[in-house]
């Protein structure tokens, strides 16, 4: 194919490409609506929107710098206990060197020691939220958002939340 005005060659255009981006973006939609917890679990788990929502929430006020607010939601920990993660008196010994890194659909990761997750070694809760204030949590954070209480900046708070992995650093 020629550019218009006589001059070097263009390239050729081909449907494929965009067939394949709107097959992306499809998929992409459908990871939205489902949460990976995965890793060194005994119990991988992909929860659907309504599995998330008959899970125990609890709602916590927070207030940072730049949030503020009451969020409702699941606690971390209680996820990763659905997955076969050990807590409370069974988390010891090297259970203790494990840690959980959540990932948002942008790539932003963030990382959490599995004890400072566990309530029977932390009062603080970590929240996968869905809603804040009674309401669902605007556009630019849902399905899920990761609330972290007590924090000075809300830098590990991570939107839109596709995935939650366990890492043992004795398992390579």
């Amino acid at each position: 194919m020629w550019s218009q005005d006589g001059g070097k060659p263009m390239m050729p255009t081909r449907a494929f490409p965009l067939l394949t981006f709107t097959a992306v973006v499809s998929n992409l939609g459908a990871q939205r609506a489902t949460l990976q917890i995965g890793g060194a679990v005994s119990q991988p788990l992909a929860l659907s929107e309504a599995e998330f929502a008959s899970m125990r929430h609890q709602a916590i006020s927070v207030e940072t710098h730049d949030e503020k607010g009451v969020f409702g939601g699941v606690a971390l920990i209680d996820l990763l206990i659905r997955a076969g993660v050990p807590s409370g008196a069974d988390l010891e010994g090297k259970d203790l060197t494990k840690y959980v890194i959540v990932t948002g659909a942008d790539g932003y990761r963030v990382t959490f020691a599995l004890a400072e997750l566990d309530g029977g070694l932390s009062d603080r809760v970590v929240l996968v939220a869905d809603s804040k204030d009674g309401k669902p949590l605007p556009a630019n954070a849902t399905p899920y958002q990761v609330v972290v209480p007590g924090e000075k900046r809300s830098v590990r708070w991570v939107r839109q939340v596709i995935a939650i992995d366990v890492f043992d650093p004795d398992r390579r």
